[in-house]
């Protein structure tokens, strides 16, 4: 598939989860947590999709001292 897109499946427990796929089909995000109703799973996908974007990146002291100078 040539676009990036949310996987939302049952695990083996029958609880729903998404993966997040690039365009080149690797997955680069899993859902954290497992979710007993559909809606739920949903709203997580809808978070990430609103709040990522705009998200900051913040790191450990590594991270700092290699990014902000």
């Amino acid at each position: 598939m040539s676009v990036s897109y949310f996987y939302i499946y049952k695990d083996n427990a029958s609880q729903w989860r998404w993966k997040f796929n690039a365009r080149n089909g690797k997955t680069i995000s899993v859902s954290s947590e497992s979710y007993h109703n559909l809606a739920d799973c949903e709203n997580s996908v809808q978070i990430m999709k609103l709040e990522g974007a705009a998200a900051v990146v913040i790191g450990d002291d590594s991270y700092d001292k290699l990014r902000k100078r």
